[in-house]
């Protein structure tokens, strides 16, 4: 696992009902706040958040009391949050980005959630596998909808601009493979697209690229074209390092399924 991505789970803990969390004085200290006093309007953000997006903050913020050693090495009981992974996810999303633990926090709890939500989705668990490819084809096909609209904010604007910040994605998740170079380790004819023939763990990780590079651009404000392309190939590049650290098989390796995806039902 990557350097930057084991603390969070060293620090992951699990209380009487086998239900994980972490502590916010904890996550603090990994992301490298000095005091957890410059934490605490991180903390207030994330919960406004979190309230924001329609979720009972009660559920992912729970204010406890904790033994706590301080500078002297003595224990002492001071207030503390227990945090789901949902409530550090939207504690990173609000960090100082400029920071290269907060970044790493970023992707890392962005994709465990994700994956989370989707294993948790009794409705998803169901599926065949061919409905899941139409399930989440249909999903990145209107996220995508929302990456044009973000990414031309940020300047990119013509057709080609846009197939140019499309493949600089690809090749960071793809490891340098452009959309061309994908199709042909594929063995796809130009006229076929490539998302209608992926599995739906190739997908999943096509659509957290693009979901994450239209928060980044949003949150970055981004506003050059050369910025939105660094951005979707750091986007795609930190996905493809995650996956190798879960022991995954890289997407470039994923089985192309040769019944494209939208003709298949």
């Amino acid at each position: 696992m990557n350097e930057h991505h084991q603390p969070f789970e060293q620090f992951r803990q699990q209380d009487d009902n086998g239900i994980e969390f972490w502590s916010a004085r904890d996550l603090s200290k990994i992301l490298d706040y000095s005091e957890y006093r410059h934490f605490a309007p991180v903390l207030e953000r994330a919960k406004e958040a979190c309230l924001n997006s329609g979720h009972y903050v009660e559920d992912h913020f729970e204010d406890v009391l904790a033994m706590v050693k301080i500078g002297s090495g003595a224990l002492r009981e001071l207030k503390d949050v227990k945090l789901s992974r949902y409530a550090c996810y939207l504690v990173v999303q609000n960090g100082d980005p400029s920071k290269t633990v907060i970044a790493a926090g970023q992707t890392y709890f962005a994709m465990q959630t994700r994956r989370q939500e989707l294993a948790d989705d009794e409705t998803f668990k169901c599926l065949r596998e061919d409905e899941k490819r139409l399930f989440l084809r249909n999903e990145l096909k209107e996220h995508n909808k929302q990456l044009v609209e973000v990414a031309q904010q940020a300047g990119v604007e013509t057709t080609l601009d846009f197939a140019i910040f499309q493949n600089h994605g690809y090749q960071g998740l793809y490891g340098g493979l452009d959309q061309k170079a994908i199709h042909q380790r594929k063995g796809l004819k130009k006229s076929q697209k490539i998302l209608d023939h992926m599995g739906s763990t190739e997908l999943a990780a096509n659509l957290f690229r693009a979901t994450q590079a239209e928060e980044k651009l949003r949150r970055d404000q981004v506003k050059s074209k050369q910025q939105a392309n660094q951005t979707h190939f750091d986007v795609g590049r930190k996905v493809r390092q995650t996956i190798q650290e879960l022991g995954g098989t890289m997407p470039e390796n994923q089985r192309i399924i040769r019944n494209p995806v939208n003709k298949r039902l």
